[in-house]
């Protein structure tokens, strides 16, 4: 399968409010319902517009092998998304940054009229200090932490929590802020999902297969899901 580049990511903020945005960053090997489900109850939870998917090219922190080509996993992100206020893009391979400090300080500079949260799983809590420059990114954007089964007390010993811990704002308070200021910690609990990637990985092996040749090439090539001015409802092709 071609690894074929996702479409360049555009974004047009005439005479739009400041929108409420979400960055959900991830392999997403393959994209499944955990994701979406987490998403739409974080943009529940705390008042967003939206939440983006960026679906990485590599990660640092993560082996090579068993990775799906980017394009498959981006076409996989675009499935899951449908119908919902999602935005899928692989916008790290065009601009070129392979760390979340480096990602979220471009995206800030491009998109100045958003204001952005990172989400991120409670696994992700547990190995945050191993991250680059992770203290730059607690004082960039506010941290949405979402609960994931089996890591409650992992993540309170955990050294970017007791950080964290001290910023700590509820999800309500944090819903009616005016304006964002970072450092913040919201801690988002609700029903636990036991799906994981690799669990589908393990049960269907060959799930890029589903995204190969024409498929792939409509949903990346073709559909504007990126640029805000062609598509002002996310996902809802």
């Amino acid at each position: 399968m071609t690894d074929r580049p996702p479409p360049p990511f555009h974004a047009s903020t005439t005479g739009r409010r400041r929108r409420r945005v979400g960055l959900l960053g991830g392999s997403f090997n393959p994209a499944h319902g955990g994701h979406r489900r987490i998403s739409l109850f974080a943009i529940d939870a705390l008042g967003l517009d939206e939440v983006w998917w960026l679906v990485s090219p590599g990660n640092p922190l993560k082996p090579k092998e068993g990775m799906a080509p980017l394009a498959a996993r981006y076409a996989s992100a675009v499935a899951q998304s449908r119908r919902a206020p999602i935005r899928v893009t692989a916008i790290e391979r065009e601009l070129g940054t392979r760390y979340t400090v480096d990602t979220i300080a471009a995206l800030q500079n491009r998109f100045s009229a958003h204001e952005f949260v990172w989400l991120m799983g409670s696994d992700n809590l547990v190995t945050f200090h191993k991250w680059r420059a992770w203290r730059r990114i607690v004082w960039s954007v506010p941290i949405a932490v979402i609960a994931r089964p089996g890591y409650e007390m992992a993540t309170v010993a955990s050294p970017a929590a007791a950080m964290l811990r001290r910023f700590r704002v509820d999800p309500a308070q944090f819903r009616k802020r005016g304006e964002w200021s970072a450092p913040i910690l919201v801690t988002l609990r609700f029903d636990p999902d036991a799906r994981s990637a690799t669990a589908i990985r393990a049960g269907a092996p060959d799930w890029a297969a589903d995204y190969r040749d024409a498929a792939l090439r409509d949903q990346i090539t073709h559909r504007p899901i990126t640029d805000f001015s062609i598509d002002p409802e996310p996902g809802s092709a």
